[in-house]
């Protein structure tokens, strides 16, 4: 069973070109944040172009536990009446954070410092995760976790009822656990301070700047320096979401390896610690091209426009960029399959407990297409077979993750035979309109019956 219902099997097959406008959905981390911090403000904050995927959903319903009025106006048009730092209630029941560890690890950390005990837990995919990562430091400014045996869900929290600000180094590249710690220090007297020995997505500091912390950002010898002041009044803000830049991945990955397709992404976020995809690719030699550049709501936006590239080279993706991609690599890697030579992904260990373990997943669904794969604990190769190269022809298993899931059916749009996933219900934790939208486009995506 796939925690999301019964099973969806789909099948994509080789099409035409690909060609139009692809609308994708709002970002999915800055949504989760936009709910967050209105909940924590006096008065009213608006959200418009909100991702109304399975996981953010989650994220609204929890606010809606801690006491927060969360109301849903309209299609991404939502209205969340804050209760104010440490004004956060005990739920009454269960917290079900569904497919999301953004949703379940920032929300423990936001409650960590507040005097009320909340149990958490999520589907199959999520309760097999590691929450030692937020449990440690959350620790620190006095809370208390008790969960099942490996740090994982279901999980109750106990918040502090006297915290203590806390100095922080993350142990590995993570904006879940930045944020985590930034959520708790909200609530905790003093100054609160992360460092980062290597960058990772900025979204929450950006966030808490808009909407009125003291927070300020150094390079030391340390690393990144994060400091945050406890304690402060949340102003309400209007937030417009930017177009998530994990989803457009997929409709611009397709128009790379799939003949005569040109294809634009209209209002994509192109926040530097979110864009290692592009980047890449553009490496590789894609035809990839920022149009209309601006920016909205403190993010960098552009409309990025993807073409049929053929003349695509494998390179070595260096380990410094693994954090501003880490949700990529996935499709990376069916790109690369299309390339020519080889692509080496390294420093990629993280991919290993995400959704699902993501190297193994990819490395045994392209085995099973026909390429040729090398994978360690921290590294991932794909031997690029060249245009239209991929044999195709098999079934990749999804593995309760979203990302597996749109990654294959992408390679099966260019492979020789057809490519089919064994579960596609997972595709709306973060994208439910993926189905549609690549239909528009022009792709042969077929729900399969057994």
């Amino acid at each position: 069973m796939s925690g999301h219902g019964t099973p969806i099997p789909m099948t994509a097959r080789r099409a035409g070109p690909l060609r139009g406008a692809a609308h994708v959905p709002g970002d999915k981390s800055i949504s989760h944040r936009a709910l967050i911090l209105g909940a924590l403000c006096v008065g009213e904050t608006r959200i418009t172009g909100l991702l109304e995927g399975e996981d953010v959903l989650a994220t609204a319903e929890a606010m809606r536990a801690f006491g927060a009025t969360v109301e849903r106006l309209s299609e991404g048009d939502w209205r969340v009446q804050g209760v104010g730092v440490g004004g956060l209630a005990e739920p009454e029941t269960v917290i079900d954070c569904g497919n999301s560890g953004t949703g379940v690890r920032l929300i423990m950390g936001l409650m960590a410092t507040s005097p009320i005990t909340a149990t958490f837990t999520g589907d199959a995919s999520l309760r097999s995760r590691p929450m030692a990562r937020i449990t440690d430091p959350i620790a620190l400014f006095g809370a208390a976790a008790y969960g099942r045996a490996g740090g994982r869900l279901p999980m109750t929290i106990v918040g502090s009822a006297d915290p203590v600000p806390v100095r922080y180094t993350t142990p590995m590249p993570s904006a879940q656990v930045k944020s985590a710690v930034l959520l708790a220090g909200l609530n905790a007297p003093g100054q609160t301070v992360v460092i980062e020995k290597e960058a990772t997505r900025d979204h929450t500091e950006r966030m808490l700047a808009g909407f009125g912390a003291e927070i300020t950002v150094e390079h030391t010898a340390e690393g990144r320096t994060i400091t945050l002041t406890g304690q402060p009044e949340l102003a309400p803000q209007s937030i417009a979401v930017p177009r998530d830049p994990s989803s457009a991945a997929f409709p611009v990955c397709a128009a790379l390896i799939v003949e005569g397709s040109d294809v634009l992404v209209p209002n994509i976020g192109l926040n530097p610690t979110r864009a290692g995809l592009f980047e890449t690719l553009r490496e590789m030699g894609a035809d990839l091209a920022y149009e209309n550049p601006r920016e909205e709501g403190g993010e960098p936006v552009a409309d990025l426009r993807a073409r049929y590239s053929p003349a695509m080279q494998g390179i070595r993706v260096p380990a410094e960029r693994a954090a501003s991609m880490i949700d990529e690599y996935p499709v990376l890697s069916v790109v690369a399959a299309f390339a020519t030579g080889k692509t080496e992904m390294v420093g990629v260990k993280e991919l290993r407990v995400k959704e699902s373990d993501r190297i193994d997943a990819m490395a045994r669904g392209l085995e099973g297409n026909g390429v040729t794969i090398e994978e360690g604990p921290d590294f991932f190769t794909v031997h690029g077979m060249g245009p239209g190269g991929m044999p195709g022809g098999g079934t990749a298993a999804a593995r309760l993750d979203h990302r597996i899931a749109m990654s294959f059916l992408v390679a099966g749009l260019a492979a020789q035979k057809p490519v089919s996933v064994d579960d596609a219900g997972p595709i709306a934790t973060s994208f439910p309109g993926f189905e549609p939208l690549m239909a528009a486009l022009g792709a042969r995506i077929d729900r399969t019956n057994r």
